[in-house]
Formats: C-alpha cells, structure tokens, sequence
C-alpha cells in the first residue's frame, strides 16, 4: 500500500483522539463555524477575504514542507499577503517571538511553564512579549518521527526503545551488535561502525525524540529530555541537514521527520514496542496519538504525548507542531494578519494539502478546537 494510501486511511485512525484528549477542556471556546481567512467563508473553503500587508514568523523545520505548502496555497487565495517563515528550528522560533521580532512562533514543544537553569520560563516570557496576555499553544502540524537510515543490503530494520537509546548514547558502536541482531534475525549486519547524526540546533524534534528515548529506553538514555543534544554522533543543522548527512553516509542513522526521511528515500526503521514490530504509518502513528492526554486549559491546546505506550500497532515516536500565537496584544494590523493566516492553515482545505507531503491532517475534533481558539485571538 502506498504511503498516501496510508496517510488517508490513517486520518480515520487519529480521528479518535479529539474526544478523549479535548474532553477535558471545558473552558474552550466554542468554534465559530468558519476556518477562513477573513471568518466569512466555511471551513471546507478557506475563504476569499482577506487582509493586506507582510506575516513573519519562524520556528520548526519539522514543519517546513507543510507550512510553506499552505501558505502557497493560502496565496492563491490572499495574494495581497506575504508570509515569510524561517525555518530556524523550535529554539530559535521561541527565542524571535519572545523577543518580538516575529509574529508567530512554530514549535514541535509546547512553552516551557517553568524556569531553567536561571532564566525565565519561555510561557511568561511569551506573555510579556503580549503585552501581559497569554500566548497559546496551537498544534497545526501532525509529524511522525522516522529513525532514519542508511544501511546497503537492509530493507527492513527493526529496534526497539532500549536497543534506540544505546545507539544514540553510544553504548551500541556496530550494526551487528547483539542488542541489533537479536531484533533481526537473518539480517545480514555489516561489522562497521554506526554514524549517528543528530541536530546541532536547539531543536523540538530533539526534545520530542529524547522524551521517547527517556520513557521508552529502558535506563540507557542518560540525558534530560532537551532541545539541545546531550548523546553521541555529529552535528548536521534541521531537518534537512541530519537527513542529507545520512543520504550521503553508509552505515548511518538520524532521527528526523517521517517526510524528510521519504523525500531523501532512506530507509525507516520499525519499532517493537513489545507486541511485535511497527512500521511507521500515519494509521499507526495515529493509534500513539490517540494516547495524548490535554496539557492546556482554555485555548490552549497543548498536549502531552505518551511515549512509551504499548498499544498493539501504535507507532510511539510522534511530534505536534505548535503555532505559538498571542491570545492579544499585537497591533491590529497583525493581529488581522495572524488570525487569517492560521485560520486557513487550520481550515479542512489547509490541511487536507498535507496529506501527499507524508503529514497527517488534524482530527475533526481537534481542528474545530485550534479554529476557534484562532478566532478568540482579539
């Protein structure tokens, strides 16, 4: 089956997590009924008002292909709007939105609530950037997390948390160690030394890959969850970097989104999770997903991911994408700008054109939930 064969089928497999991860937010606002740019439109068409002048913004690199696809599309519909989106990975988003130099954020972790090592917690400084408002957490992005590879004569690989996090760490050198061969009987293995790339930038696909190593390793990661790396290998910068490095390195291996790792034809690693091994889908992806529990109150959508189920089929390694957004505060020139831009990215039409870039679409329920969050933006 193909993987946009399975990107459609796994739209209906994730569909089941707006109940149960929404259920609890009974203080959000109720969707308007409209995703359009400019409110005036339904959902389904995105709509045809639209505001005049330039949106910045910047953040995620897992996001890239799909954001810069909207916001093509969204131009074809608002031609009068230029966006810009730097791709600088989550760090360096947050560190620009809270610093006011953009006007939105993209981020594969939602704001930090609490301080670190001294400084303030990004939530309270996205505040202040508000002029004392709130900023929301808006997931808009759906991103599995591919172990990407490179390995000649292997065309299905299979790991597992433990086996994961000694590779990353470094406790595991060869392909052929007996933590791999075991996971692959009658696999040829080479002897050679396994090159291991990683983000050198702060990045929320690093966070999200060292929270799975944490709940999933089994005590050999040795790192706290992070944006910046703390395990073995070389540096490559975003997504696009740590994927080029495998596509040009035999014996190599990375962790980077699902549609990366397809645009550069590498080869994905299946997870066992203990009921067998799990090839990465969006069908399968969904199933994680549908273990996410509500991290935010209100219109903050924020949810909180459990790495380490073991749901028969559940492929575990799951990002989401935020738009970090003031709920007030911006001028209202962009304020107009921000609500119809994530309005279409979030409308049925903004997000059905993931779908052939290996993303997969939010679920219903959470879709009506970021819109009128999106809406309540004032």
């Amino acid at each position: 089956m193909s993987v946009n064969r399975l990107l459609r089928v796994g739209t209906v497999a994730v569909a089941s997590l707006g109940v149960l991860a929404l259920s609890a937010c009974g203080s959000d606002p109720e969707p308007t009924g409209s995703s359009s740019p400019s409110g005036s439109d339904s959902a389904s068409t995105g709509g045809a008002e639209c505001p005049e002048g330039t949106l910045n913004a910047e953040g995620s690199s897992a996001q890239k292909n799909a954001i810069e696809e909207v916001i093509a599309k969204y131009n074809e519909k608002c031609a009068d709007v230029t966006v810009n989106y730097n791709p600088t990975g989550s760090g360096a988003g947050i560190k620009q939105f809270n610093a006011s130099q953009v006007d939105f954020a993209g981020s594969d972790s939602a704001l930090k609530t609490e301080a670190k090592d001294g400084g303030e917690a990004e939530a309270a400084a996205a505040a202040k950037r508000c002029q004392n408002n709130p900023a929301v957490n808006l997931p808009m992005v759906i991103g599995p997390v591919a172990l990407a590879y490179n390995l000649d004569g292997v065309d299905k690989l299979v790991l597992d948390g433990p086996t994961a996090a000694k590779i990353f760490q470094g406790t595991v050198k060869t392909w052929n160690a007996p933590e791999i061969a075991k996971l692959n009987p009658g696999v040829n293995l080479p002897s050679a030394p396994i090159a291991v790339f990683f983000r050198s930038d702060e990045s929320g696909t690093t966070e999200n890959f060292t929270k799975y190593l944490e709940a999933a390793g089994g005590g050999a990661w040795k790192g706290e969850p992070a944006k910046k790396w703390s395990g073995t290998g070389a540096g490559k910068e975003k997504s696009a970097g740590v994927a080029e490095g495998v596509k040009s390195t035999k014996n190599s291996i990375t962790y980077v989104e699902w549609s990366y790792a397809v645009d550069n034809k590498l080869g994905v690693a299946q997870i066992d999770t203990g009921a067998g091994p799990v090839p990465l889908t969006a069908e399968s992806a969904g199933k994680a997903l549908a273990a996410a529990k509500p991290a935010g109150t209100g219109s903050d959508l924020a949810l909180k991911l459990d790495y380490a189920t073991k749901a028969a089929g559940a492929y575990p390694i799951i990002l989401v994408t935020y738009e970090i957004a003031c709920t007030k505060g911006l001028p209202a020139e962009k304020t107009a700008l921000v609500k119809s831009f994530l309005s279409y990215f979030a409308s049925t039409e903004g997000q059905g054109s993931l779908t052939e870039l290996n993303y997969a679409p939010l679920p219903e329920e959470i879709r009506t939930k970021v819109d009128a969050a999106i809406q309540a933006i004032s």
